[in-house]
């Protein structure tokens, strides 16, 4: 990820200041104290002394607390409060650790009677470094598309009101955001009969805030009632789906109203919250002081992207705005899709323990290969892709990722990334997949999707990621035109649904020779056909100039002009090194301009993909990701800093026995396919 462009204050303290507290949250909170000690903090009881600083969450209850012994003491203040971006759930239930912190020397950022060091970074910075406002334009598209917002865990999918509406905005009873305003529930009526009166005969949604819909506070509108032209609306939607069918926007001092900002409307505003005064909004009570006019890029870097602190878990340090939105985003997807509970089909018993860990944190999975039964469950229902049968249709299914694991699955290895699919699967190209919906709308890119989608193919080259990342020996190969041949594994599902009629290793090798009759031909076999636990195995010692079983794969790619393959993914993996790929069969990324296809592709592949658009539907997109060193779902780039990294735990000696056990029954029945 891109670092964050430096200013003035975002270095913090020179040195670690002590920051004395009076409020408990500071002590039972272990991430807030992990951010402020990286930002410079070091959380502490007892009196102030020289050089200390006092601590104050925001303009809470407890704040006067702090604030008497800073006056007391006449030592300066911190305020404190969480990012804008926050967690999953809302702190109050107890659930989701803040994703970063808003650290103020000045004020806090919603109290408009003295200017914050967020105001004044709106009114002083230039905000005129191109690529800041780049990363600002790509990060507000991001957040949109995946439906981020302070609290997370709501469901995207919901459509809401029929378009038209206008959108007043609630707040919690005596949020600090509305008090510091000087607004009250009068404020609120008030804001109301306005939004009516400017907009004779609209509907009016009444958009409660999460925290009352959970029954946690209790808000303004409490007393209203609904009617024919005014809604309660409390379920649990994307903020960004309201603002798509708003034809307006009210609201006192709500973080949507910032939101607002960025989907086009210009706000309605009763209060005086940070984004107020900046030209992007209609200001009932205007901040005299703010005059001046910014851009909805400025505005979002400015808050986004250099006044907060945000923290990465996964390596224990202050992140830019991207990781930590990515880290959300990624945790997000894990909640939406899981938070049901699945009922699982098809699932071997040593994938159960894994899958839990992937799918069943927010509520246990059940395990059950009776399709009656699975479906009685009331739950999403799951299949394993090659068990799936016919009938099978209402399952989603799901599938290995692209960069699974160090080791092979047919070794019991657990994966680091899986895929879910609810249309197809990704190596069945008989029918759509999710996969194919998801590269033919990359085939337009925006810059920060150019650019993740670069650095990916970069980090993956240099580190020599693959799938299966066995490593092995780099051999001296002779000169010439060297092209590479790939077997896989005959009876893979890939192989029966993709290849078409060319499905043997000894055909492709075949082929291939007789195509390239002067090239250095190389043969490599599958590994798991090396280890005897799959079929494919055969003598290419005659048609190939050289046989390579144990060789790095990720080494002979950068050695080769050409690579032949039916369906395999070391194709792809090949497009990510500047190969040119020969494919027989139709896996996921032929059809799409980067490959020469000699296989029966199907035309509904029509679009033109760049390989950047290719690698972000593919590695970004699809799957998701575990990390086994914090049991987070993460995204794409920590999975390969811990493959890259080492130190992920190996399989059971358990495990390690039944892979040897299937190894003996794979030449005897179809047990492990």
């Amino acid at each position: 990820m891109l670092a964050d462009v430096p200013y003035e204050y975002d270095a913090g303290p020179e040195k670690v200041r002590r920051l004395c507290v009076y409020n408990g949250g500071f002590l039972t909170q272990p991430r807030v104290r992990r951010i402020l000690a990286l930002s410079g903090y070091r959380v502490s009881l007892g009196l102030p002394r020289e050089g200390d600083v006092v601590g104050v969450w925001g303009h809470s209850p407890t704040a006067h607390r702090g604030e008497a012994m800073a006056a007391k003491y006449d030592i300066p203040i911190v305020r404190i409060e969480d990012a804008f971006l926050r967690s999953l759930h809302p702190g109050r239930a107890g659930k989701s650790a803040p994703l970063g912190l808003m650290i103020d020397r000045k004020a806090m950022h919603f109290d408009p009677k003295t200017p914050s060091e967020l105001e004044t970074l709106l009114a002083t910075h230039p905000l005129d470094d191109t690529a800041l406002l780049n990363r600002a334009r790509g990060l507000i598209a991001r957040i949109q598309e995946t439906h981020l917002t302070k609290y997370s865990a709501i469901d995207a999918d919901i459509t809401g009101p029929e378009a038209g509406y206008v959108l007043v905005i609630a707040q919690t009873f005596g949020d600090a955001a509305v008090t510091a305003s000087d607004a009250d529930r009068n404020r609120f009526l008030e804001m109301l009969f306005v939004a009516q009166e400017e907009n004779p005969g609209a509907r009016i949604v009444i958009k409660t805030h999460p925290e009352t819909s959970q029954g946690l506070r209790d808000g303004y509108f409490g007393q209203v009632e609904p009617s024919d032209k005014v809604e309660i609306y409390d379920k649990p939607i994307s903020p960004w789906r309201l603002f798509e069918g708003a034809i307006g926007v009210y609201t006192v001092s709500s973080q949507m109203g910032f939101e607002a900002i960025f989907t086009g409307h210009k706000p309605r505003v009763f209060g005086q919250p940070f984004y107020a005064g900046w030209g992007l909004t209609t200001d009932e009570f205007p901040v005299q002081r703010r005059q001046r006019t910014l851009t909805r890029a400025q505005l979002f870097a400015a808050t986004m992207l250099l006044y907060p602190k945000w923290y990465n878990a996964y390596e224990d340090r202050i992140a830019t705005c991207e990781e930590a939105a990515e880290a959300l985003i990624a945790q997000t997807r894990a909640w939406r899709e899981d938070h049901k509970g699945w009922v699982a089909s098809g699932m071997r018993l040593w994938k159960r323990g894994p899958l839990q860990k992937f799918y069943g944190q927010h509520q246990r999975m059940i395990f059950q290969d009776d399709p009656v039964k699975a479906r009685q469950a009331e739950r999403p229902w799951m299949v394993w892709a090659g068990k799936a049968e016919v009938g099978q249709d209402d399952a989603v299914r799901v599938e290995d990722g692209f960069i699974r694991s160090k080791g092979l699955g047919a070794k019991l290895v657990p994966p680091l990334s899986l895929v879910t699919d609810d249309i197809g699967i990704y190596y069945d190209p008989s029918r759509p997949s999710r996969l194919e919906h998801l590269i033919a709308e990359l085939a337009e890119l925006r810059l920060d999707q150019v650019i993740r989608a670069n650095e990916l193919i970069h980090t993956l080259k240099n580190q020599g990621i693959s799938k299966y990342n066995l490593g092995g020996t780099a051999p001296t190969l002779p000169d010439g035109e060297r092209v590479l041949v790939v077997g896989q594994v005959e009876d893979d599902a890939s192989i029966r649904l993709g290849a078409g009629e060319l499905f043997t290793n000894r055909e492709l090798l075949e082929n291939a020779r007789a195509a390239r009759p002067d090239a250095v031909l190389i043969y490599k076999p599958h590994p798991d056909v090396v280890s005897g636990l799959r079929t494919g195995d055969f003598d290419a010692s005659g048609i190939a100039d050289l046989v390579l079983p144990d060789a790095d794969i990720s080494a002979l790619l950068g050695e080769i002009s050409e690579l032949w393959t039916m369906t395999s993914l070391t194709g792809f993996e090949a497009l990510l090194r500047g190969v040119h790929v020969v494919t027989t069969g139709a896996p996921f990324y032929a059809g799409w301009g980067l490959t020469q296809d000699l296989g029966d592709v199907p035309p509904r592949r029509r679009a033109q993909v760049s390989l950047a658009g290719l690698v972000h539907a593919a590695l970004i997109d699809y799957p998701r990701y575990f990390d086994p060193k914090t049991g987070l779902a993460c995204p794409v780039e920590v999975a390969i800093k811990r493959l890259a990294e080492g130190g992920i735990p190996r399989s059971s000696a358990a495990n390690r026995l039944l892979s040897k056990l299937q190894g003996v029954l794979a030449s005897k029945s179809h047990l492990w396919r």
